[in-house]
């Protein structure tokens, strides 16, 4: 293949102007936000899930005391209702009168077990519903964090599509002067190895860092000034300047 030596020299200004392309995507895919943004969206499925637990024990705890505010209801209900038969003196038999006590005393200490029941289940109940308040919170901090993290993602992704648009802008100006065989060859290569042209500088080729054989110095030297050279390592275009040491 021939192309004119500064058409030739034009891949490395290409070639400069990809490798920005390159860095821009790196940087893009490799932003602290991203990383930041995974790690927090773990933690609120984590809380998602901690939250409904809790807020789930901390309704079955509610239904529970509620029945044992029913219980100790009831007991007192009954207990009140033959302390007011007794009170009233409508109980006359001495039988039946032991009868009514007995049944009194059982009832207040079955009020007293159901009511210690209902202390014990407000505890429990008070816990719950503090870690359901303290999920939510942290919950809450993490939702936020994360919105603050997509804010900060999408502000560095503007400046970098910015950046990004402006060196596309450059490269599509470029490119009109590669003739277009060249220019496949250099996109071919480029999507081969990351890079399609590299600089002969002092008998080294900069794109795999290799220092040419005296043997391939020689062919170089010995070719015409249009013709496209490459590395015999690497396979990139080699283009020739006055710094390549021929």
């Amino acid at each position: 293949m021939k192309a004119a030596p500064e058409a030739q020299k034009r891949l490395l200004d290409l070639a400069e102007l990809d490798a920005g392309l390159d860095r821009l995507r790196h940087r893009r895919r490799t932003l602290p936000e991203l990383g930041e943004i995974e790690e927090i969206s773990k933690r609120l499925a984590q809380f998602a899930t901690q939250v409904i637990a809790a807020e789930t024990e901390a309704g079955d705890l509610a239904r529970e005391q509620s029945k044992a505010e029913s219980d100790v209801d009831a007991v007192r209900t009954r207990a009140e209702r033959d302390q007011k038969r007794l009170d009233s003196g409508q109980v006359s038999s001495p039988r039946d009168l032991a009868s009514l006590q007995s049944e009194i005393a059982s009832l207040r200490r079955r009020q007293e077990d159901l009511e210690e029941v209902v202390l014990e289940i407000m505890e429990r109940r008070e816990t719950a519903d503090a870690q359901v308040t303290t999920l939510s919170s942290e919950r809450d901090k993490a939702s936020a964090s994360l919105a603050a993290a997509g804010d900060r993602r999408d502000g560095a992704f503007a400046e970098l599509d910015k950046e990004t648009a402006e060196i596309q802008g450059k490269r599509a100006a470029m490119v009109g002067d590669v003739p277009a065989d060249l220019l496949a060859l250099y996109e071919k290569l480029r999507d081969q190895s990351g890079v399609g042209a590299a600089m002969l500088h002092g008998g080294r080729c900069l794109g795999c860092r290799t220092s040419l054989s005296i043997a391939d110095l020689n062919r170089i030297r010995s070719s015409a000034p249009d013709e496209v050279v490459r590395c015999e390592e690497c396979r990139r275009i080699l283009v020739r300047t006055a710094e390549s040491g021929l």
